[in-house]
């Protein structure tokens, strides 16, 4: 144990002598391991030094503050303690006997965080491991709560009596709606995604037309996801006028804000959302934002009965004679509960909410210089606006469109094969645009300045090679 903490401890400094992404192919690091496992136990010393050896050397690190891409999940070190001590506890908490500490600790530091977001009393926290899940927890709450169903009892198959049920987000909207629409068996074909505005954000007005063809065809309108914080470009979703439609037409609204709800617990950035207080169900994810290690995502319901009603199915062997007890098992599929709450409680008690808020606005306050520098720099766009702490950008070069975004694409390439810093990518309108996002801890105003000049240097080169191809194809005619 101590040379797990010293090795812990020694990464997380230094994690900068690493590049980003490993200089790793496909199988490299299965071609050193062994085809067997061993007959015989090995000394733990020996799998610590290939655990060195092998495991950083092949890792991206998403602990690096050049890491820039998708968003941002950073391991602080309160949170790495909380993960070692929670390891160590080994608690399964399904039932509050099973887990008392872990039970009363989770429901309290949910607790602390709706404060922190400005939530009203009725919205009870619960812990899944990503948003996805707690998405998936939230839109079968919406079938179970939809009158006449009966879908726990009778399920959904081969029932001439049930329409096609349909739900409704964003064109923007996260690829977990999918999957939750598939898992639960609404089937692709009845989630509608939603045109969105020159902003990214989904159009009212076309959400409306979709729920009355719906209605006039049949199907039963269930639930609707709006987004705080787009994957792509972290557009915020009008959710106070979702709501208004969503209670007009009895359906649960779930807001996933999985990234950008984390800002919210600053009042400047809350005053972008409203209309939170009208959700059914939300989802954040404190490991994205709050610098909580993988995983630990939030989903904050207003009628957690509704949930329990859900998925509760109680064995005998699993009854007990508490009265007035939370038993976790009762929200969810999963049976077995890790003890996450315990990293997100020691990250709040050690950053406290002004020091969580402080970082918060660093970040937003280095999107926004960055975004400035991309729109001197000649050549180069900003793709989207700048809400949070995310920037979509992408170069211009007099080009077909078909050959602008291969341009794009080979400036991504180049970019993230340097080494210090990592971006992602994404579409938007059909379009190829790079994504920096800003949300690691240890970021600072000098890993910012590092991309630019990487962007800037590669944008060049790039520039000069196409302006040679484009003068010897004029000689060739």
């Amino acid at each position: 144990m101590h040379r797990v903490a010293d090795l812990v401890a020694d990464y997380v400094e230094n994690v900068q002598r690493y590049p980003v992404t490993p200089k790793t192919r496909p199988g490299d690091l299965r071609r050193q391991l062994p085809a067997a496992p061993p007959e015989v136990g090995e000394p733990v010393e020996r799998v610590l030094d290939d655990y060195r050896r092998l495991i950083e050397l092949h890792t991206t690190h998403w602990n690096h503050p050049g890491f820039m891409a998708y968003f941002a999940v950073t391991g602080s070190g309160p949170g790495i303690l909380g993960e070692a001590l929670a390891a160590a506890l080994n608690v399964n908490a399904m039932l509050w006997r099973t887990g008392p500490a872990q039970t009363e600790l989770e429901e309290h530091a949910c607790d602390w965080y709706r404060q922190m977001l400005g939530l009203p009393p009725a919205f009870r926290g619960h812990i899944n491991d990503t948003a996805s899940m707690s998405t998936l927890l939230a839109i079968a709450a919406a079938r179970e709560r939809t009158t006449g169903l009966d879908v726990r009892r009778r399920g959904m198959a081969g029932r001439p009596d049930l329409p096609p049920l349909t739900v409704y987000c964003s064109d923007q909207a996260h690829s977990s709606i999918d999957k939750a629409a598939i898992t639960l068996g609404f089937g692709l074909e009845n989630l509608r995604r939603i045109e969105s505005d020159s902003q990214y954000r989904m159009k009212v007005d076309a959400l409306e037309a979709a729920i009355a063809a719906d209605k006039a065809a049949g199907r039963r309108p269930v639930a609707v996801v709006a987004t705080v914080g787009t994957t792509s470009t972290t557009s915020v979703d009008p959710v106070r006028e979702i709501a208004a439609i969503a209670q007009r037409e009895n359906l649960w609204l779930h807001v996933d804000g999985a990234y950008a709800l984390a800002a919210a617990i600053c009042p400047e950035f809350r005053g972008q959302m409203e209309g939170l207080e009208l959700a059914d169900s939300i989802v954040t994810n404190p490991h994205k934002w709050l610098f909580v290690p993988m995983d630990c995502s939030v989903l904050f319901v207003r009628e957690p009965e509704v949930l329990r009603r859900a998925f509760s199915v109680i064995p005998d062997y699993l009854t007990t004679t508490e009265t007035g007890v939370t038993n976790l098992m009762d929200y969810g599929v999963q049976l077995g509960r890790r003890f996450r709450a315990l990293k997100l409680w020691m990250v709040i008690r050690a950053f406290g909410v002004q020091g969580l808020q402080e970082r918060i606005r660093y970040h937003c306050a280095l999107a926004r210089q960055f975004a400035a520098w991309i729109e001197t720099q000649a050549g180069l766009e900003l793709a989207a606006p700048v809400p949070f702490s995310t920037v979509c950008f992408r170069a211009v070069p007099d080009l077909p469109p078909e050959e602008q975004d291969r341009f794009n694409e080979r400036l991504l390439a180049e970019i993230n094969a340097a080494g210090p810093v990592f971006l992602s990518h994404t579409k938007l309108r059909g379009r190829y645009v790079l994504r920096l996002a800003i949300g690691n801890l240890r970021t600072t105003v000098e890993h910012v300045g590092q991309a630019q000049e990487l962007i800037r240097s590669a944008h060049e080169r790039l520039r000069r090679e196409y302006a040679v191809k484009k003068r010897l194809g004029r000689k060739r005619v």
